[in-house]
This record gives C-alpha cells, sequence and structure tokens, in this order.
C-alpha cells in the first residue's frame, strides 16, 4: 500500500480529531461541560482574561477546523494561541514541557503549525469551496452593443 493513498484518508481524521479535541477544551471552560474548566465543573466567568478568550478560540478554531472551514486561518490562531499558553503559563515553570505541565499546550501548538502548514485536505469545506471553483464556468465576456446613428 502506498503512503499517499493513506493520507488521503489519515489527513482528515487527523484534523477532524484534533479539531474536535480542541473544541472540547472550550465546551469545558466556556460552558462548564465535560467536566467544567480544569475539572471544577464550572465555567470560566464571561471576560476574564485570557482564560476566557482563550476558551473562545479553543471553541471557535477547533469547530473550524474539524469542519475543515478557514482551516490554514484557524489552525495559525489556535497555534498562537497554544504557543503563548506555554510560554507565559507554564515555561516559567520550568524548562522542559515535561517538568512544568505544559506538553499539552505544546503539542496543540505544534500539531496546529502543521495543520496550517498542510491545510485541510479532503473532506473539508475549504476543498469543497474550492472544487466548486474551479467547476464554475467563466462568464462570457460582454460585447459593446453599437451605438445607433442619429440622422
Amino acid at each position: 500500500m502506498s503512503s499517499p493513498r493513506f493520507a488521503q484518508i489519515t489527513w482528515p481524521l487527523f484534523r477532524v480529531v484534533i479539531g474536535l479535541l480542541f473544541a472540547c477544551h472550550g465546551l469545558a471552560s466556556l460552558f462548564g461541560l465535560l467536566g467544567g474548566s480544569r475539572g471544577t465543573g464550572e465555567p470560566i466567568p464571561v471576560g476574564v482574561w485570557p482564560n476566557w478568550y482563550a476558551a473562545l478560540i479553543q471553541l471557535c478554531c477547533g469547530l473550524l477546523v474539524m469542519i475543515g472551514l478557514f482551516t490554514r486561518p484557524a489552525a495559525i490562531l489556535a497555534s498562537g494561541s497554544m504557543a503563548y499558553a506555554y510560554f507565559v503559563v507554564h515555561q516559567p515553570e520550568g524548562l522542559m514541557p515535561i517538568q512544568n505541565g505544559g506538553v499539552t499546550p505544546a503539542l496543540y501548538a505544534w500539531t496546529f503549525l502543521i495543520i496550517a502548514a498542510f491545510g485541510a485536505g479532503p473532506w473539508s469545506v475549504d476543498e469543497l469551496i474550492s472544487s466548486r471553483r474551479a467547476k464554475a464556468p467563466e462568464p462570457a465576456p460582454r460585447v459593446a452593443e453599437p451605438v445607433a446613428e442619429r440622422a
């Protein structure tokens, strides 16, 4: 079996799973679902900097990456937010992610950077839009009508 054949299946599945997992973090923090913020069962109060905004990014970007819509910009934003979380929250506690509890943000940051580099791939709204644009016929050029002569 060739690896490009597997890539057509595994890449979209990878993107969907990563997007779903990231969106679940946002659901937990914004709405108290799935155990709530940090397992407390409670949501983060609206507008609390930076946690509430990070949760909003997690939910929105996770859903966009999952369905493959605006995948590259969503993945860049998600990657940046996780890099921020790592360097501001975790890295001051220790140099290595295993020491400072920052394994999850580090993995998400790199994963979303890879998704941004490779794009949505097949089975995505981005692919559907681009394939429809490619199939759309070019409009015929307009020909100017002759002006009637005045007598």
